[in-house]
């Protein structure tokens, strides 16, 4: 199926010294394709004059949030934004080039994929940047197998479709596709140009590196028991049941051959205490079961909140 039109979403905080060229190599490269398009930008607190210069570019569609909330918050309040069928997303620095756009479209046309997601085979980044980004790539491998060697490239494309199955929080952006692969969906990879930053100041910090590695493993986690809760809680209490019953059937031994149980309280407490952490395992996860349905067939609460949103439409010469 042939896009309809294309969405281009950029998240951008205190990025003043970039916005204007990269709106421009946007905008050039969807004219010269001829592509039906918006592009979003979602100034996610900025303190600089980032907003002001935002509010004077054409066309565009300007997200504000009320405070820093972070890339994937606004990443997800430009989605939820866009109009078209395709979405695609790049970093505010101008280090992803919008001239790649194309590649992907055809990409994910030529493959009936249903997200692409670029792949920095040459990063122009510090040796610190990269030596931490590979190895979030090589733990993220192991523990989420999404088979893609840059999932921390923001620089993708996807069906618009895609977002009515999964919900982003945290730093959860850099592992959609993984979110996807799991739900079902085709996920390729194509190489794109990276860029050195010419302006600002990178926001990537090793505080961003933890809350990643946390998401990671949260993503491995509910990607196998969120769904159903009782899967994980019910095997533990039944483990913990069967030791209840082994530590009962120690105590009918020592009470048929003749030891006192006062001398041997042990045994009758473990069955107890197994006995009821298993119960309570079992009914905390029938409770959890029903409240992951509720959770899922209901939607979440936003994370964030958004100050205001302006749409500057090119003015018709």
């Amino acid at each position: 199926m042939r896009m309809q039109g294309i969405s281009v979403v950029v998240p951008v905080f205190n990025e003043e010294g970039n916005v204007r060229e990269l709106h421009k190599e946007i905008l050039e490269v969807c004219k010269k394709e001829n592509y039906k398009f918006e592009i979003i930008f979602v100034d996610d607190g900025s303190k600089d004059k980032t907003p002001e210069i935002c509010k004077e570019l054409k066309p565009l569609k300007y997200i504000r949030m009320r405070k820093n909330f972070g890339q994937t918050a606004a990443m997800d309040a430009g989605i939820k934004l866009a109009q078209y069928d395709y979405i695609v997303t790049m970093d505010g620095d101008r280090q992803n080039d919008p001239a790649d756009i194309p590649k992907l479209v055809n990409y994910l046309e030529e493959n009936d994929l249903d997200i692409v997601s670029g792949w920095r085979k040459n990063r122009k980044d510090t040796v610190m940047k990269k030596f931490t980004s590979r190895v979030a790539n090589f733990l993220r491998g192991i523990i989420v197998k999404d088979n893609i060697h840059d999932s921390g490239c923001s620089l993708k494309i996807y069906k618009k479709e895609c977002f009515d199955h999964i919900n982003l929080y945290g730093e959860m952006h850099r592992f959609i596709p993984a979110l996807l692969k799991i739900k079902g969906f085709e996920v390729g990879e194509v190489v794109v140009n990276h860029r050195p930053r010419t302006a600002g100041m990178t926001k990537y910090n090793w505080k961003r590196t933890i809350k990643g590695f946390v998401d990671m493993i949260s993503l491995w986690f509910w990607s196998k028991y969120a769904v159903r809760p009782l899967h994980i809680m019910g095997a533990g209490g039944m483990i913990s049941i069967f030791l209840g019953i082994v530590c009962a059937i120690w105590s009918i031994v020592l009470f048929v051959l003749g030891y006192k149980m006062s001398n041997n309280i042990m045994p009758p407490l473990l069955t107890v205490f197994f006995i009821i952490v298993g119960l309570l395992m079992f009914i905390f996860g029938l409770m959890s079961d029903m409240m992951s349905k509720t959770y899922y067939g209901s939607g979440i609460d936003k994370s964030y909140s958004v100050k205001e949103t302006i749409e500057n439409k090119e003015t018709e010469e």
